[in-house]
């Protein structure tokens, strides 16, 4: 029997399907979106964006709008719907997007950036106008990958560690007051009882997974796949004898590390040297 073709008009793809909605609720109400954000205590071009595609915002919001309008938690399954849609992604990204968003366990190993899932958007933003995005296309990409920390924070069903090369914390934002604001949101997201945080001092030398940023993938069928990335491409192993390989490798990695509380001194430590330097200089 062929599909049934959808009838409603609406669109299909989950993220401009939340717009549509807002925007035809909004419509309803006879609110201009001045009114809306009056209403509900968030500046009105939040909502704009919202209604354009161009944010999604967060659970908060979508709460709220749910509260608003009356829609008994229709927006925010939605909203969870178009922030696990992985059109939103470059295409080279949208498998590893779809099986990062059903994880329940992630391990990770940053080279020189910090992920992705812990990035605040003034970090994202330079990370990704440093590798060429600029205009619509930067905004999109950099709400696409914060709104990605939702994984850890909306339900802590999903448990996150990463291993942070000791280069990541000793490369600095260009605005010194946005590297701040990155060091204590590590910190904060550090402190979920899902998510650990260790360093690995570039005193133990060379390792197997020295030149190679990885993530593996757990899913709740007890697979697990590995994401390899340089600095301009990633593929996805899926090849079990590669996957163990470089698990040993990360396994390894993780004995030299320091523990997550040694770890949490040692960035707590970069923001007192980052408050040194700013009385030195003044």
């Amino acid at each position: 029997m062929p599909s049934r073709k959808a009838t409603s008009g609406r669109s299909q793809s989950p993220r401009q399907r939340f717009a549509e909605e807002l925007r035809i609720l909004r419509a309803e109400r006879g609110e201009t979106l001045r009114q809306l954000g009056d209403a509900l205590g968030w500046d009105w071009a939040l909502f704009g964006r919202l209604e354009k595609g161009e944010s999604l915002g967060g659970a908060d919001v979508a709460e709220a709008l749910d509260q608003h309008y009356g829609t008994k938690g229709g927006l925010t399954a939605l909203w969870e719907l178009a922030l696990a849609d992985p059109s939103q992604f470059k295409p080279q990204y949208r498998r590893y997007m779809l099986l990062e968003a059903l994880a329940v366990n992630m391990w990770h190993f940053a080279v020189g950036l910090l992920p992705g899932l812990l990035q605040t958007k003034e970090y994202a933003t330079e990370v990704l106008t440093a590798g060429g995005i600029s205009g619509q296309d930067l905004d999109q990409q950099v709400e696409a990958r914060v709104s990605r920390a939702e994984l850890l924070t909306l339900d802590g069903d999903t448990h996150f560690r990463t291993i942070l090369s000791e280069a990541v914390l000793t490369t600095p934002l260009n605005d010194p007051g946005a590297w701040r604001r990155q060091l204590e949101h590590l910190l904060a997201m550090s402190d979920l009882p899902n998510v650990s945080v260790q360093v690995l001092r570039q005193a133990e030398g060379i390792h197997g997974l020295t030149n190679t940023d990885t993530m593996f993938l757990r899913s709740p069928e007890d697979t697990t796949v590995a994401w390899v990335e340089t600095g301009y491409a990633g593929y996805l192993v899926e090849e079990r004898s590669a996957v163990n390989r470089l698990w040993f490798a990360y396994d390894s990695v993780r004995d030299l590390a320091l523990s997550p509380g040694e770890s949490r001194t040692f960035i707590l430590r970069k923001l007192e040297e980052m408050s040194c330097d700013t009385t030195s200089s003044t």
